[in-house]
């Protein structure tokens, strides 16, 4: 069975492509109706995010120019806006491109740990739509059991490359239960929504998010079940927090020593631990010269996830090896599978030929004919019709110079052992 992988990603194709090439929740029972239809393929699964669209499909036949026209026309696009951003990948390439986007090392930052999700609700999906069989489910199957692998045997994961995230995980070298601790971030922007994720993720329940706008930081606030201020009320809640990172677009400083000074005195000198992600800088530079203020700017965190990413890509090298195993045992699955299915058929031959050499014979013997005599013609009967088509295919093999086959002969039916054991001349004497 042939496999087809065709996508685009955030390396080939720019989001304005990319927004166009996505398959929202609506339209998928559509999409798997029409693509099977349209391609012929016997199955099929759809893999749609904000950083790439492929589509998996499994048939007979390469059907890879109808897809990418079927592809354009379901978006409403024209052939020549995709053939240039446009991606394929067959058969063992195709598995071991799979493997890798759920590995994370197709990803826009290396090793990030949503893409494998994604996959999985991406085959869960295409199982819901009954678009896949037996050929996808091993593939997908495969891949997770290797990108877990990955995850488990190298270091991809272990190292924060995203702001957000590399500030969370410094928080973990100050507070060792965080579930403890409230949280105090400053804007309402996309990185502050992802620090807060990364925050809940790590136990944070207590969250305050102070922003220009109110309804910005309750919404973001209500997220977490916490509480949304404005930033002229930060000096009134400074004592009781114990993480705090900002990160706005204000052009002065939002946190000053002053407020802080007095909310240290407030917690008896419990520990502050900040992060000013901002440029310009949301909290003055002096803040980090009080005692009991751990604070990192985002140079400082930029040299943490410099070091990370030196520490990914060594990662990376090692997971490319467990992929190309994964590949391979894949591929060996699929040689037991094909090999099961020709012994069955070979089997089910013999038998027949089995069969009616042996229904011949009892007629005879009915008819009252030598037993001996039957046996004889029954097992040359047998013998001759077993080796008939091998003989004729051998013949045919050798005449067009495939000596492979004859060798392939030797092996299956151990012939060189045989004349090994052979008496010689002298000793049949």
């Amino acid at each position: 069975m042939a496999l087809l992988t065709l996508g685009i990603n955030h390396r080939t194709a720019p989001v304005e492509i990319r927004e166009r090439v996505a398959f929202t929740p609506e339209r998928m029972a559509e999409a798997f109706s029409e693509l099977r239809a349209a391609s012929g393929a016997s199955e099929a699964a759809i893999l749609s995010t904000c950083n790439r669209t492929e589509l998996y499909l499994a048939g007979d036949d390469d059907c890879a120019p109808t897809v990418l026209r079927w592809l354009a026309g379901f978006h409403e696009l024209d052939v020549a806006d995709l053939e240039d951003v446009l991606y394929v990948h067959r058969d063992s390439e195709a598995v071991r491109h799979m493997m890798r986007v759920a590995a994370g090392l197709d990803s826009m930052v290396l090793g990030e740990p949503q893409i494998f999700g994604q996959l999985k609700d991406a085959y869960s999906l295409a199982r819901e739509h009954g678009a896949t069989g037996s050929f996808l489910s091993r593939l997908f199957e495969q891949t997770f059991s290797v990108a877990k692998r990955v995850r488990t045997q190298t270091a991809i994961g272990e190292n924060p490359v995203s702001v957000a995230y590399a500030s969370v995980s410094m928080a973990h070298h100050i507070f060792a239960d965080m579930s403890r601790n409230k949280a105090l971030l400053i804007g309402a922007g996309k990185t502050i929504e992802l620090v807060s994720r990364h925050l809940a993720d790590a136990g944070v329940k207590d969250f305050l998010v102070a922003n220009r706008t109110l309804e910005r930081a309750q919404a973001l606030a209500e997220l977490h079940g916490g509480k949304g201020v404005v930033l002229s009320e930060i000096p009134d809640h400074l004592a009781d927090v114990d993480i705090i990172i900002s990160s706005t677009a204000s052009p002065l400083p939002i946190l000053g020593k002053g407020a802080v000074e007095r909310a240290l005195k407030k917690r008896k000198h419990r520990p502050f631990f900040m992060v000013d992600i901002a440029v310009p800088r949301d909290i003055e530079p002096e803040v980090g010269s009080l005692a009991d203020v751990y604070l990192y700017t985002v140079d400082d965190l930029r040299q943490v996830i410099e070091e990370n990413i030196r520490s990914r890509e060594g990662a990376a090298r090692e997971a490319e090896n467990l992929i190309s195993s994964g590949v391979q045992e894949f591929l060996d699955q699929l040689r037991a599978l094909d090999a099961v299915s020709t012994l069955k058929v070979f089997r089910q031959r013999a038998e027949l030929l089995r069969d009616v050499e042996s229904e011949k014979a009892l007629r005879a013997l009915r008819n009252g004919v030598d037993p001996e005599t039957v046996l004889r013609s029954l097992a040359r009967g047998l013998t001759n019709k077993l080796l008939h088509q091998p003989s004729v295919q051998v013949r045919k093999a050798m005449a067009e110079g495939r000596t492979e086959v004859t060798e392939c002969l030797r092996e299956l039916y151990q012939l060189d052992a045989l004349e090994a054991d052979e008496p010689t001349t002298t000793e049949k004497l």
